[in-house]
C-alpha cells in the first residue's frame, strides 16, 4: 500500500556536491548566476558550497567569496558543508551561511578508515565537541547524516542494524545533552541503495523512530535512483537531496566517471506528475540545468532537460 505525500521539500545540492566533482571550476561569477537562477526556479534550500581544504576539493575554495557576494532570495535557505571544527568556523565566520546543527557519521568501517584513518567508534567520540560546539554557536544540534547509509565500495553491503545503532547512539548523545534528534539524512553515498534495501531502511527506523523525518541524499551510480526516490515516495517520505542536471558523485568512492546524484529537475518532474506538489517551477529550473551544462562544457545526465517537459508542464 502506498503512502504518497502530498507534498516534497527538494534540497538542492548541485553548486556544492555537483560542482565538486568537476574537472571544470567555475568562476565566483558563474556560481552566483546559477544560484539565482535556482532561486528563481522556486527551490527553497540551496547548498551553495562547502568549508573543505581547497587543496583536496579546488573546485570549492571560492567559498566563502560566492557566500559573502550572495544575493539572497526571500524565503530561500543557503546551506553550506563543513567536516571539521575548522570548516564550522569559517562558515561562522562568513556571517552568511544558514547554519544546521548536523552531525555526520559514516556506516561504513572501510570508507571512514579509509578517508580520515579512523574508525566510526573514533568519529563517533567526537559527537559530544560537536554538539558543544554548535551550541556555542546558537544552533541546535538535532539533525544526523549517515554517509554510505547502504552500502561501500570497499565493504560491501551495510547491514540495516548497524545505521539503525548508530542513529541511536545519537540519540543518546543528543538526549544526554538535552537536545533530540529531529531529522536522520541517510545518504546512498557509492549507490548501493535499491528499492528493497530503501524500503527495509526505511521500514526499521519508522518502526523504531515514527516521528522522526527521514531524508534521503540519493546517487545513480548503478541507475536506480529515480526508483529508489520511488521506492521512499510509496513510504511517505518527503524530503530528498537533488542535483541540477544530475551533477555530481563522491570524489572519494573510488568509481571516477560514474554518475552522479540523483537529478532534481527530473524527481520534481515525476513528483509533479503523480500530482505531489514540490513548489518548483519546472520550466525554470531546466533552464537552470541547461545553463549549468553550458558553463561546465559538456554533456550533463539529466532527462528532462533533454527530452523535454509535456506541453502541459510549458503550458502552466
Amino acid at each position: 500500500m502506498w503512502d504518497l505525500p502530498k507534498t516534497v521539500h527538494l534540497m538542492e545540492v548541485g553548486p556544492r556536491d555537483g560542482l565538486q566533482i568537476e574537472p571544470t571550476i567555475l568562476t565566483t561569477d558563474q556560481k552566483l548566476e546559477l544560484l539565482d537562477a535556482i532561486a528563481e526556479a522556486g527551490v527553497r534550500e540551496i547548498e551553495a558550497g562547502s568549508f573543505v581544504n581547497p587543496k583536496a576539493v579546488p573546485q570549492m575554495a571560492d567559498t566563502e567569496a560566492v557566500f559573502r557576494r550572495l544575493r539572497r532570495h526571500p524565503g530561500v535557505t543557503y546551506r553550506a558543508l563543513w567536516l571539521n571544527p575548522r570548516g564550522l568556523d569559517r562558515a561562522i565566520a562568513v556571517g552568511t551561511v544558514d547554519l544546521d546543527g548536523r552531525l555526520q557519521l559514516t556506516a561504513s568501517e572501510a570508507f571512514v578508515k579509509r578517508n580520515t584513518n579512523r574508525s566510526i567508534d573514533e568519529t563517533f567520540a567526537d559527537v559530544p565537541d560537536w554538539i558543544a560546539r554548535y551550541r556555542a554557536a546558537g544552533v541546535a544540534p538535532d539533525c544526523l547524516g549517515m554517509m554510505a547509509a547502504f552500502g561501500c565500495n570497499f565493504e560491501g553491503d551495510v547491514p540495516v542494524d548497524r545505521v539503525v545503532s548508530l542513529v541511536a547512539r545519537a540519540e543518546a548523545a543528543l538526549l544526554a545533552a538535552g537536545s533530540a534528534l529531529k531529522q536522520v539524512a541517510l545518504a546512498d553515498t557509492m549507490g548501493w541503495a535499491t528499492p528493497d534495501r530503501i524500503r527495509r531502511m526505511i521500514g526499521t527506523m519508522r518502526d523504531r523512530w515514527p516521528d522522526l523525518s527521514i531524508k534521503l541524499h540519493l546517487h545513480d551510480t548503478r541507475g536506480t535512483a529515480m526508483a529508489n526516490a520511488m521506492a521512499a515516495l510509496a513510504m511517505g517520505v518527503r524530503e530528498f537531496d537533488g542535483s541540477i542536471g544530475g551533477l555530481g558523485g563522491c570524489p572519494f568512492a573510488g568509481h571516477k566517471g560514474a554518475a552522479g546524484n540523483i537529478c532534481t529537475e527530473d524527481l520534481a518532474y515525476m513528483c509533479e506528475e503523480m500530482g505531489i506538489a514540490t513548489g518548483i517551477d519546472l520550466p525554470a529550473l531546466v533552464r537552470a540545468a541547461q545553463m549549468a551544462e553550458s558553463m561546465l562544457g559538456h554533456p550533463v545526465p539529466g532527462k528532462v532537460m533533454k527530452g523535454g517537459l509535456l506541453p502541459r508542464r510549458l503550458a502552466a
